[in-house]
């Protein structure tokens, strides 16, 4: 909400400057978002008349003007203003003036005429952005007054960010009121009195729909002038509340919605026929708003309806055949009270809103209905004239206030801090609260305007805010601190943080709820989880993979000339709306230089290899095969299955060439998606002696077919289990001379050590032909 202050400063004015108070409001959890000032800063700028108005002689759009600013001899001002005129009274930068943009006023010479200042336009003075002329002024603003002054310019605008269960907050006497309880500055409301009817018309009132609608007020007001303007004070703490005017009598009912944060509306009286109800709507009704959108009214829509036809949606917008325009002579004043349930979900259901829906859905001050009425009604009165006829109201079943219980040992509890009775009876009544204390329990029973107080946390809440944030002690913990039980066969997600930010990663968060379009390219779900009320249309499924918000991510730090980029992310999927059904993922991606750029490395780009040892790290102490796969993401040449013990918890490879373009990427990322559960899952540590004795190593070059892998012989070497073979890995893949054509050399080194003694040379010979013979099963020859 958006708000002058010195607008609040008419209800309540503590001795405290602009930032001491936006800090005060939001320290008590009404968060000061912004704090700015109504205008540009400018000096020297004055209420001026104009008092002649000649043409420039070398000029046909200038004009030689003879200005009074309140001194002793009036001024010469060339100015080139269409709308110039004798007796206009405008804003007048003399000599030596500062303007908004570093715009200096300086004595000086206009097609060889002095001018001894500037008669200035809204824009100039950074008020306005019209442009088209000078700012004309009242008739009785007074020549001499320094513009700031006149116009109130030194004035700031708050805009609070409130959280949904302060409504009461959003007007000016809610905030008034937490300041008085704040600050114990005098409350000034403003006085209001029941107007005097002047006429009998009325109009019957029918609650139909009593429990959505328990209260509806209105009044009818004859031979207004709806041509009248709007008051300039009035102007003015709309449109720095962020308010558009339009016409007096709309305006009135927007200043009625900002002082007593009351929404109401005004009926033409003469398009209404009838007696008026609150009911919900029938079926094939439909209503033209004030926006021109044509709505088919829906079975759980409250309306508000005369004898024909629906004229309002209750609570949110009022219907545009019964709006109040041009040749408007009578009105009927609604104020009404909605209950938050029957108005909540609508305005997002429609496509729009409104402040009065805003206000409506978290819950308005039931009992301000008449007072705000009468308030709306004197306001029309003052400005539009007319003859106001006797207020009309039905009330039905309201809101039960129903009482809480504080215990005053509980507030010592949870706030730490020792308060008697008496200081927090003291604090709750200055909220306008009503107490009763019986032993240790204090009973508080909610005023009409707090919907937020219902259980005993809210109240202790109360009290901390009063009592200030800032002064509750910080005292040592006295805890008992316990040691949780670490099992050593599973590892927590923050030691895979740790493992993948030491491989160079950083973590990444993304939304669970993803554009459709991701889940087909990536995941190839035609069939995804889908969101009943999504908060955007390119967020309207649940993920079934995490590869789609990491690409989002690349795209984002591409596009910002990044040139290396490793990220990661753990979270969870969802393939379906069960338990089972949303497992926990890790999704890693690589793009850009192997190293970050550095004098002593050469400039690598990032590939499948070096992310497959990043999950090999992932997954120690087990070892992680790679199996050649499709995948709907992925290069079909350039991806595999990641397999361990068998099974298969993810896949990694390079991302298809199709999607490049697609999703804007300078080039493919290699990217991997893991299940999480089988990172998290390792074998309790066993510790051996370490060997004394010196390793034998032995070079095996065997000579395969071009399709058979590796890895396929590690693993059949493996099976052998030899207790003195501690390592086999492949270091040189061979293809040219010496090698026929179709197939390949594999070069591994065999590493051998015994614990207990040092290998005779038979007990080496017996491994490595041990090796030889399970390698001939496979097909491969040894290499002469």
């Amino acid at each position: 909400m958006q708000f002058s202050e010195q607008w609040l400063r008419t209800w309540v004015n503590p001795a405290l400057d602009s930032e001491a108070l936006a800090h005060l409001l939001t320290m008590a959890g009404l968060e000061v978002e912004e704090n700015d000032p109504a205008a540009p800063t400018f000096s020297d700028v004055f209420v001026a008349e104009v008092l002649t108005v000649t043409k420039h002689p070398d000029a046909d759009r200038l004009n030689v003007c003879t200005v009074n600013v309140g001194e002793a001899a009036p001024l010469q001002i060339v100015c080139g203003a269409p709308n110039v005129a004798p007796g206009i009274k405008v804003p007048c930068a003399r000599v030596g003036a500062a303007l908004p943009g570093d715009f200096n006023i300086k004595q000086a010479k206009v097609r060889g005429i002095e001018s001894c200042g500037m008669l200035c336009s809204a824009k100039e003075l950074g008020i306005a952005e019209d442009a088209s002329g000078l700012l004309i002024l009242p008739g009785d603003a007074p020549v001499g007054t320094s513009i700031r002054d006149y116009l109130n310019l030194d004035d700031r605008l708050f805009t609070l960010k409130l959280t949904p269960n302060r409504a009461d907050c959003l007007s000016i006497r809610g905030i008034a009121r937490e300041v008085t309880a704040l600050t114990g500055a005098e409350l000034r409301p403003v006085a209001i009195a029941p107007v005097v009817a002047t006429v009998s018309d009325t109009r019957k009132i029918t609650l139909t729909a009593a429990e959505a609608c328990p209260r509806y007020a209105g009044r009818i007001v004859k031979n207004v002038n709806q041509g009248a303007p709007t008051p300039d004070w009035m102007k003015q703490r709309l449109e720095r509340s962020g308010v558009r005017t339009i016409s007096a009598i709309v305006d009135i009912t927007n200043y009625v919605l900002l002082e007593l944060g009351q929404p109401m509306h005004a009926f033409d009286l003469a398009k209404l026929q009838g007696g008026i109800s609150a009911r919900f709507a029938q079926a094939g009704e439909t209503i033209k708003l004030l926006n021109d959108k044509e709505l088919a009214l829906e079975s759980d829509m409250l309306v508000i309806a005369d004898e024909v036809r629906p004229v309002a949606l209750a609570g949110i917008m009022g219907g545009a055949e019964s709006s109040v325009e041009a040749g408007c002579h009578g009105i009927f004043l609604e104020s009404a009270f909605f209950s938050p349930g029957a108005i909540t979900g609508k305005a997002r259901r429609i496509g729009f809103g409104s402040d009065s829906s805003h206000r409506f859905e978290r819950g308005v001050d039931f009992e301000n209905c008449i007072t705000a009425l009468e308030r709306a009604t004197q306001l029309v009165l003052d400005i539009c004239g007319g003859e106001a006829g006797p207020i009309t109201a039905e009330t039905a079943q309201l809101p039960a206030r129903k009482p809480v219980a504080l215990r005053v040992s509980r507030v010592a509890k949870v706030l730490g801090v020792k308060l008697s009775a008496n200081e927090i009876l003291g604090l709750l009544r200055r909220l306008d609260l009503v107490c009763d204390m019986v032993g240790d329990v204090i009973t508080v029973t909610p005023p009409s305007f707090r919907f937020d107080i219902e259980i005993e946390e809210d109240l202790i809440e109360e009290v901390a805010r009063l009592f200030g944030y800032d002064n509750v002690p910080v005292q040592p913990s006295s805890t008992r601190l316990f040691m949780l039980p670490q099992p050593g066969n599973n590892r927590s997600k923050s030691a895979l943080r740790n493992l993948m930010v030491g491989r160079d990663y950083q973590e990444s968060v993304t939304y669970a709820f993803v554009e459709e379009k991701w889940e087909t390219d990536f995941a190839d779900n035609s069939h995804p989880v889908r969101l009943i009320n999504p908060i955007a249309s390119q967020m309207s499924v649940m993920r079934s993979t995490l590869l789609g918000g990491l690409i989002n991510a690349l795209k984002y730090n591409q596009s910002r000339k990044h040139e290396r980029i490793r990220l990661f992310e753990i979270g969870r999927i969802f393939n379906n709306t069960t338990a089972e059904g949303q497992p926990e993922k890790i999704a890693g991606l690589a793009w850009g230089g192997r190293f970050a750029e550095q004098w002593g490395n050469n400039k690598e780009t990032v590939d499948f290899f070096d992310v497959k040892a990043d999950i090999e790290a992932l997954q120690a102490p087990h070892r992680a095969e790679f199996r050649r796969a499709n995948h709907p993401a992925l290069h079909p040449g350039r991806s595999a299955d990641v397999v361990v013990d068998g099974q298969v918890i993810g896949v990694l490879g390079e991302l298809h060439p199709q999607w490049v373009p697609v999703y804007e990427l300078t080039s493919a990322p290699v990217v991997f998606e893991l299940d999480l559960a089988a990172l998290t899952r390792i074998d309790t540590i066993r510790a051996t002696p370490v060997s004394k004795f010196q390793p034998v190593r032995r070079d095996l070059a065997l000579i395969v077919e071009e399709h058979l892998p590796a890895d396929s012989l590690v693993k059949a070497f493996r099976s052998l289990d030899n207790p003195l073979v501690t390592a086999i890995k492949l270091f040189d893949v061979y293809r040219g001379k010496g090698v026929p054509e179709g197939r390949k050399s594999l070069a591994f080194k065999v590493l051998m050590q015994d614990t207990q003694k040092t290998l005779t040379e038979g007990d080496v010979d017996a491994a490595i032909a041990d090796i030889i013979r399970k390698a001939e099963e496979c097909g491969a020859t040894l290499r002469v």
